[in-house]
């Protein structure tokens, strides 16, 4: 893209528009860098860069869209026409009369802080610094594999529309990864820094901000104990379970099942529907009072903090369940002219990349903290288990019954922790797990993490996920070890 393109992006539009259309262009561009080193060798450093654009075009009732790579004049003008040919060939046959339907409105420009920036350190100091961390993994001979990475992403985005809204947006994501493999002949135990879940908006401070320098010889160090525990107990039992944990049990048991265009049917071929009902939003009771889940694009460093969606929709905090009643799913404006509830759009119809439409995604997906300490959370449990950092999950298609296992478990005895247990894991249904919801922790037990990897739609988009949990006590959960 030259450099007059790329000043006045709205004019661009104008050059490129079919007339009598209200059309949208969405630049992207993105580079990703990855260092990893594994058992003291470092593999092939990596760096992509990736750009391109797509352009909507609503002609009539119908809606097309059309993605290129060719940022000349010629390839946009190209991408415009087909996409305005898919326009016409919908006419009515979209789900919704496309001419209605919500469009952005408000320009803008954010961005986050960033304390260290990438830029500013050598490629040599961060090899070193992932070298240091993968040899610090190494506390005992029966350390049998170590591997230690870190990936940052940059995204520019840039909308602009035939209404000459303009929406910039820059994301830069830092990705830490730490893991120790034990094994002493008989068996294998894997520890992690959180099971892919310190993903974080920001510089190199990110590493800083999750201990990737000193968090090394505890994972090490924890892998040893895990290998050398006994099995975890079976039973039925209460479970403190910890915020890395809490980040996945929260993920699929209530953002995938609550993203509105699975419950209108949209993601059945893919990736299942939801046991949640349109007639659900604002009257199902999904756990106590205690219960608060929302949408928040304002957390400082949680990954998917953002001034608007690729929609052009702004963002803003958003109750999704408010003292414990569900009172609206996780969908775009689209999505909610569907439901004829306008006024429950939020600000999470998202694309992973230029070549892919936006479609309902989580974005900050967050539980918010409650009052009690972590000492009180395990204070108040006679018999039970202390669960945390996720190893492996199973969910059903329609997101009522899980499955999930734990790298992190310790027995909890008269409001004590207690031993280490291993290959602990548990099991429940989505509505009565959440009505066991016993306690909330306090904001010092409440950690915001996020994912790089939530994989959805036809064709898949892999995106990121942030999740800001405190620990959380369940009563009556089934709990299993390892049979045999």
């Amino acid at each position: 893209m030259s450099e007059e393109q790329i000043s006045d992006p709205v004019q661009l539009l104008g050059n490129i528009s079919p007339r009598g259309t209200w059309c949208s262009l969405r630049m992207v561009r993105s580079v990703t860098e990855s260092f990893t080193v594994r058992d003291d060798v470092l593999l092939p450093p990596s760096i992509s860069e990736d750009h391109g654009a797509m352009v909507t075009v609503i002609e009539g009732e119908g809606m097309g869209v059309a993605a290129t790579s060719d940022l000349s004049l010629g390839g946009l003008y190209q991408a415009a026409r087909v996409a305005q040919r898919w326009a016409r060939a919908c006419g009515s046959r979209g789900v919704i009369d496309f001419s209605t339907a919500p469009k952005p409105e408000v320009s803008g420009e954010w961005s986050h802080s960033i304390d260290q920036p990438w830029s500013g350190v050598s490629k040599s100091q961060i090899i070193d610094r992932v070298r240091s961390a993968c040899q610090g993994l190494r506390t005992d001979d029966r350390i049998v594999q170590r591997t230690a990475s870190v990936r940052r992403v940059r995204t520019e985005t840039t909308i602009v529309t035939t209404d000459a809204v303009r929406i910039d947006q820059i994301h830069d994501r830092v990705i830490p990864w730490l893991q120790a493999v034990a094994s002493d002949g008989q068996d294998v135990q894997s520890r992690t820094n959180g099971g892919r879940s310190d993903a974080q908006l920001g510089g190199i401070e990110v590493l800083d901000r999750c201990g990737f320098d000193d968090l090394p010889q505890t994972i090490g160090s924890n892998a040893i104990e895990t290998l050398l525990a006994p099995i975890c107990p079976t039973g039925v039992m209460d479970a403190v379970i910890g915020p890395e944990q809490m980040v996945l049990q929260v993920h699929e048991s209530i953002g995938h099942a609550l993203e509105l265009d699975r419950i209108l049917g949209d993601e059945r071929n893919y990736a299942g529907t939801s046991f949640v009902k349109i007639e659900d939003l604002g009257s199902l009771r999904w756990g106590p009072e205690i219960l608060n889940v929302v949408i928040d694009p304002t957390v400082e460093g949680e990954v998917c903090s953002a001034g608007f969606d690729d929609e052009g929709l702004p963002a803003r905090k958003t109750p999704l369940i408010k003292d414990g009643l569900l009172v609206r799913g996780i969908g775009g404006a689209l999505s909610a002219q569907r439901l004829d509830r306008k006024d429950d759009a939020i600000a999470v119809s998202r694309a992973c990349s230029w070549n892919r439409p936006p479609i309902d995604r989580m974005a900050n997906l967050n539980v918010e903290p409650g009052d009690s300490t972590l000492q009180q959370l395990i204070g108040a449990v006679e018999k039970g288990i202390w669960l945390d950092v996720n190893s492996s999950w199973s969910i059903d298609d329609h997101r009522w019954k899980f499955q999930f296992g734990v790298e992190d478990a310790r027995l909890i005895e008269n409001g004590e922790l207690k031993g280490r247990v291993k290959d602990a894991g548990y099991r429940s249904t989505t509505i009565p797990f959440w009505n066991s919801l016993d306690a909330v922790g306090d904001a010092a037990t409440w950690k915001v993490r996020g994912t790089p990897n939530c994989g959805k739609g036809e064709p898949n988009q892999m995106v990121f996920v942030g999740h800001a949990m405190p620990a959380c006590r369940f009563r009556g959960l089934e709990v299993f070890g390892r049979e045999g």
